[in-house]
């Protein structure tokens, strides 16, 4: 383009402006009061649009002062947490509302909304590999040149990829067994054999069942909300009729159940912990209390071979002849808190065919009680002196039981003794009857089980392994608010104890469930139950999807 076009181009341009500026002064009225109104106007629109933004920028600012507090809850010192579950629900309710903003202000601004799409591809990473992919191309209405109509062809492209959900499809399965006879003796008529079903007679296929059991003891759906959402679907099932569903389903696993704690129960080392589960109580018309006991097996922090994994149990009390009855029998180290029945239990035991082993996170949450209370000198410094023993934990997680035991004799051993003694100084201090008096007095009343860790690489320094195993029946309980009667406790349990061990190996329940309560309905030998446990059934998945 030469520069005399150049310069027409900007003369029009420059004659177009001078146009539009004379059209909006002769649009002004000559009137100096109503153009003095026009002013006011205009500056009263400005500065409300001003104040517009400013609000809600002050409310995205807020919002996000407020996550970072709770991220720094989530995060920060133990002593400043807050309750996982309470913390998760505030967090989700900021977040949704900083995004409510941004959608409001991609509205507004095509730049800032045009940046923030830029940021999300740029964070977002990729999907999973194992999903099936549908591939769609959107093509140009007309794939013909504009100007001389000649076919253009592709020179590349570009591709995006977003998450697509398909709704829980339920189907029918028709089963056809046609029937077979001879033209030539019409005396014998051949036809295979129905397969077997879990509910003879009953609807839902093995698949179906496993489906219910895995909503309401995975994902903590209870049976009467299951009934409501497989209406909406055009599937009127009743509430009874899928606990009939479960009954049969636990009955049907149970022996596996039972195989499982077993297993557990032959390790060297188990972690122990209860949580109370409301029952009903027929004959007073009321709940009771039942217990939920936890027996977890994990290995992993010091490289032991046993498979992780955990059982629940279910006792109407909690006193020590139900810790006694359910850990009959048992050798070896049991971890837990200072529960009176844990010492029952290890003094019943012969010899020293039981041996405790506490938990330190007990003791430090007693001195996290008092430190909250305000100004408590003596309660912070003695979390200052645990939380050194967990910083020495965290640098050998994942050594051998010999390597971790020869770092806690030389690192920890040292800030044990010195602990004690403190302790006992602290002691004589402070009033007998004082709350820190008491939670000194719990550590040293329960010294040799606190401090058996350093003698054993195996022992951790606290439960909380079966601790975090505990939370999902507590997220039952408050979902179901009871359970129904003892029976249905022991079912939850059996249910509870397959699912979260299916968990901790990354197992699909409902993949699971489905494969192995069609095998156990078609008669599976009892004497190969631990091929049906979770670990080894993931891994002959896997050896067979490589075997494709």
């Amino acid at each position: 383009m030469n520069q005399d076009c150049v310069l027409g181009i900007a003369n029009a341009r420059k004659s177009d402006s001078i146009l539009r500026v004379s059209e909006i002064a002769n649009q002004l009225p000559v009137d100096i009061e109503a153009l003095h109104a026009l002013v006011a106007v205009a500056r009263a629109e400005r500065d409300a649009a001003i104040a517009e933004r400013d609000r809600a920028l002050w409310q995205i600012d807020r919002l996000r002062h407020l996550l970072r507090q709770l991220q720094r809850a989530q995060f920060g010192r133990r002593s400043e947490k807050l309750d996982p579950e309470q913390l998760l629900l505030a967090l989700e309710d900021i977040e949704q509302a900083i995004a409510a903003n941004e959608a409001a202000d991609d509205k507004k601004d095509a730049v800032a909304a045009r940046a923030r799409a830029e940021k999300r591809r740029a964070n977002r990473g990729a999907l999973p590999a194992h999903l099936p992919r549908v591939d769609v191309t959107i093509e140009p209405d007309d794939t013909n040149f504009p100007c001389c109509r000649a076919p253009m062809h592709v020179i590349g492209e570009e591709t995006s990829q977003r998450l697509d959900v398909i709704p829980a499809q339920f189907r029918v399965i028709v089963t056809h067994r046609p029937k077979y006879a001879c033209r030539a003796c019409e005396q014998a008529v051949v036809q295979a054999p129905a397969p077997e079903r879990l509910i003879k007679g009953g609807l839902p296929t093995e698949a179906m069942v496993a489906y219910v059991l895995v909503a309401k003891y995975a994902w903590h759906l209870p049976l009467y909300r299951q009934a409501q959402m497989l209406l909406a679907q055009g599937l009127d099932i009743k509430r009874a009729i899928l606990a009939f569903w479960v009954g049969y389903a636990a009955a049907e696993l149970k022996p596996l159940y039972l195989r499982l704690r077993e297993l557990i129960l032959a390790s060297g080392k188990i972690a122990v912990d209860e949580t109370v589960v409301p029952v009903l109580d027929p004959g007073r018309g009321r709940t009771k209390k039942g217990y939920f006991w936890a027996i977890a097996r994990d290995d992993r922090s010091w490289g032991g071979t046993d498979p992780p994994a955990v059982v629940y149990s279910y006792a109407p009390g909690r006193g020590a002849v139900h810790g006694l009855k359910l850990l009959e029998h048992y050798r070896g180290i049991v971890q837990c808190d200072g529960y009176a029945a844990y010492k029952n239990i290890a003094d019943a035991a012969s010899g020293e065919a039981v041996t405790l082993a506490f938990c330190w996170a007990h003791l430090r949450r007693r001195f996290v009680d008092i430190a909250k209370d305000g100004s408590a000198p003596i309660a912070s410094e003695a979390l200052e002196r645990i939380a050194a023993l967990y910083v020495i934990e965290k640098t050998i997680r994942g050594y051998s039981a010999c390597e971790r035991r020869a770092v806690r004799q030389e690192m920890s051993k040292p800030l044990v003794l010195v602990l004690k003694a403190w302790f006992e100084q602290q002691l004589a201090r402070v009033s007998a009857k004082s709350v820190i008096a008491e939670a000194i007095r719990y550590g040293l009343n329960h010294w040799d089980g606190l401090t058996r860790f350093l003698d054993d690489g195996r022992i951790e320094l606290d439960n909380n392994n079966v601790e975090r195993s505990i939370r999902p029946i507590v997220l039952n309980r408050k979902n179901a608010l009871f359970a129904g009667h003892d029976q249905g406790a022991e079912n939850w349990a059996c249910i509870a104890s397959l699912i979260e061990t299916c968990k901790l190996h990354g197992v699909d329940p409902q993949a699971y469930f489905t494969d192995v309560l069609t095998k156990l309905v078609n008669l599976w030998p009892a004497s190969r139950l631990d091929e049906l446990m979770p670990w080894t059934w993931v891994g002959e998945r896997s050896t067979n999807r490589l075997a494709a």
